[in-house]
This record gives C-alpha cells, structure tokens and sequence, in this order.
C-alpha cells in the first residue's frame, strides 16, 4: 500500500475516531458547560389551569385498567382534570375497560379508523377542553404530584412544551433492560443541558404537557413527541425538562422486541428530519439547529462512523500497532456484544456485556431504520411490543 493510501484510511480513521467522540463526549460536555454559563432559567410559579390527560392505546387490555387506576389517583382538582383514551380502533378488550371507568369521569374516544398514535392525537386534542394537554402511554404509571411538579413551568410565558422525567425499571435484571437504562441515564443528563441552555428536541411520549394553543396536528407518520419540539420552537417557544414530574415504565428485556421499537421510532425521526429540513439551518433556527445536527443527525450517522473505522483499522493493522491494537480493541468489543446476544436466551442476565450489547443494539436499529427510510418505507400504526404479564415475573 502506497502512501497516499495509508494517509487516505489515516484520515478515514481520525476522523471517524472524532465524530464519534464529538458525539457521546464532545457535545454533551459542551452543552453541559454552556448551560452553566449561559442558562435560560424559567420563571414557575402558581398555575392551575383545566388539564386534559390523552392516553392513546391500542389493544391495551393487559395495562389499561391499571394505568386509569393510577391516573385517578393524581393529586389535581377533579373538576379540572378531564382524562381522555383515544383509542386507534383496538379489537381488544380495551375499550370495554374504558368504558367501565366512565363513572370516574374518564372518556373514550375511538377513531372511525385505524391509522395510528399520531393520527389519533390529532383527532382527540380536537374535542379536548383542556388548556393543558398532558400525552401519556397505557403502560406508564405516574406519580400523584405530576401535575404539580409540570404545571407551574407554563406560568412562563415562553414555555410551550414541559416534558417529564421517565425512569424506566427492569425487574429481571436482564442484558437488554441494563443497556436501556444505562442509555437513558446519558440521554437524560443530556436533556437537562439542552432544557437549561435553549429548548429540548425531544420530549418523552409517555410524559409530556404543552399549551393546547401551540399544538400543530402533524402526518400519520410523524414521531409526535420527537417533532412536536421542532414545531413548537418554530413558534418560539421552547421545550422545558421538569426532572420533578416522574413516570415509570418497564423496559423491553428482548433484543428483537427492543430493535423493532427503535426501528420504528428512528425511521420517523429520518421522516421529521427530512420534512423539516428548515429547522437544520443554524441562520434560521440557531442553537437549536446545532442541537438537531449533534443529538439526531450525528446519533444516527454512529453506524457509519463504526464501519469506517473498523474498515480503516483492518487496512493499516498491517502497517502499525497502534492500529492492530485498535482492530484487537474493536473486535473484542463486538464479540461481547455478540456473546451477549447469544446468550440472551440461554441465561438472560449477561451484566458485564449489558452496555457493548445495548450499545451495538441500537446502531444496528439506526442502520436498519435508515435501510427502511431510503426504501420509503413508513411507520404510523403501531404494535404494543409487551411481554405477557407473566414474562414479566408479575402476579397474574
């Protein structure tokens, strides 16, 4: 190999190497330091507007009696507190349980067809008499003082979205739900940054509250609670992070259930980005664009980053150390991770290879979602991915 060739997967290497430091180091450190410097606090204080809780479901028969049970018991008025299940034409029994906490006040919408979460989004804040709209899932539990905690962020003026802190429990301990945890952990210190510093892209659909008056009905396809935070900062407003406002959830402990999650959460956000491409342009959008570009675009280009740098160590392992201790080092890495996955199954609790496998997990998801993407392929039904009641080593 010539010269120009070792420079050429020299520089192939290097900078794969950066791009992927810039992403899970260089920009939360940055973010984190600029947020201490120049943070945007909110001015909270007494709020009690009339709420709208929407729990979109489909076939949820197995979580939804307890997810009304534990909305009920949120510490807010009653008489301003309407809790709304929109239903995306579930054939289950779901609307039946509904139906049967409707002495509590709770109402059932159902679509006239099923055409999935976002969809139904838009047709139940239509008939929602709220101020406030708070989004949940059927399988997330609140605690009582969620409102408390969300609503005295909106007594700021430029505040149009509040999203809620999810903690997500696992209690079979296993490689999969490790991974998530330890992942949602990093995103969340990276939330609080981008909350103090400028506006979060993103909110948690299980938790999160905006002004009814900012809410812009989006396409089927759209991941709502990704976007949302896009169109609401077009409006200039921002998106806030209340640490204080807690749900749970409990993660996927199944590889191929929590791919087939992520896949189709990351095939709509290629679709977001795509159609709102406007938002990328740091002249029009400001910090807000770099925040885009660092978390989504960067995040998501991880897969490339990974190829090209195991490509480029492979090539010049031959002509350096240095490099073949990088090929060693990377090799090692994907073997723990495949080992894991192997043994998923067979024991379920690998720990020590929880965060290459999870790691590995989720690139794998970006590289299939964007397969997915450029084949126009889209996503606007949805499949609750559930283990059964007594997978999840549960009373039954």
């Amino acid at each position: 190999m010539n010269n120009f060739f070792t420079i050429l997967f020299e520089i192939v290497f290097f900078s794969s190497l950066l791009a992927l430091f810039y992403t899970y180091i260089g920009y939360p450190l940055s973010v984190w330091i600029a947020s201490r410097i120049f943070p945007k606090p909110v001015k909270r204080s007494n709020f009690e507007p009339n709420v709208t809780l929407i729990i979109t479901a489909y076939n949820e028969e197995k979580d939804i009696k307890e997810k009304l049970e534990n909305t009920l018991k949120i510490d807010y008025p009653k008489d301003k507190l309407e809790v709304l299940v929109a239903s995306d034409c579930s054939n289950d029994t779901t609307d039946e349980i509904v139906k049967s906490f409707a002495n509590f006040g709770v109402k059932l919408f159902r679509q006239n067809e099923r055409r999935g979460k976002t969809a139904a989004q838009n047709a139940a804040i239509k008939i929602a008499r709220g101020e406030i709209i708070l989004f949940s899932d059927a399988t997330s539990m609140y605690q009582a003082d969620v409102l408390k905690e969300i609503l005295p962020n909106f007594a700021d003026q430029t505040v149009g979205c509040v999203a809620g802190k999810l903690i997500y429990v696992d209690k079979t301990d296993s490689s999969v739900g490790k991974g998530a945890k330890s992942y949602w952990n990093y995103e969340t210190f990276l939330k609080e940054s981008e909350s103090k510093l400028c506006s979060l892209i993103g909110a948690s659909g299980c938790l999160y509250a905006l002004r009814k008056s900012v809410y812009v009905p989006m396409y089927d396809e759209a991941c709502s609670d990704f976007i949302i935070c896009t169109l609401i900062y077009e409006q200039g407003f921002r998106t806030i992070y209340e640490p204080k406002a807690i749900c749970t959830e409990e993660t996927n402990r199944q590889s191929d259930k929590e791919i087939s999650m992520r896949v189709r959460v990351i095939t709509q956000s290629y679709t977001d980005l795509w159609r709102n491409a406007r938002m990328l342009n740091p002249f029009k959008s400001g910090f807000f664009a770099i925040q885009l570009i660092s978390h989504k675009i960067f995040r998501y280009a991880v897969p490339l980053f990974l190829i090209l740098l195991f490509a480029a160590s492979l090539v010049l392992s031959f002509k350096s150390i240095f490099f073949a201790v990088s090929l060693v080092l990377q090799t090692l890495f994907y073997l723990a991770a495949l080992i894991a996955r192997f043994a998923e199954n067979s024991f379920g609790k690998i720990g020590i290879f929880a965060i290459p496998h999870y790691f590995v997990l989720a690139n794998w998801a970006s590289l299939l979602a964007f397969y997915k993407f450029m084949r126009g392929e889209s996503y606007a039904r949805w499949e609750p991915i559930r283990e059964q009641l007594s997978e999840r080593g549960e009373n039954i």
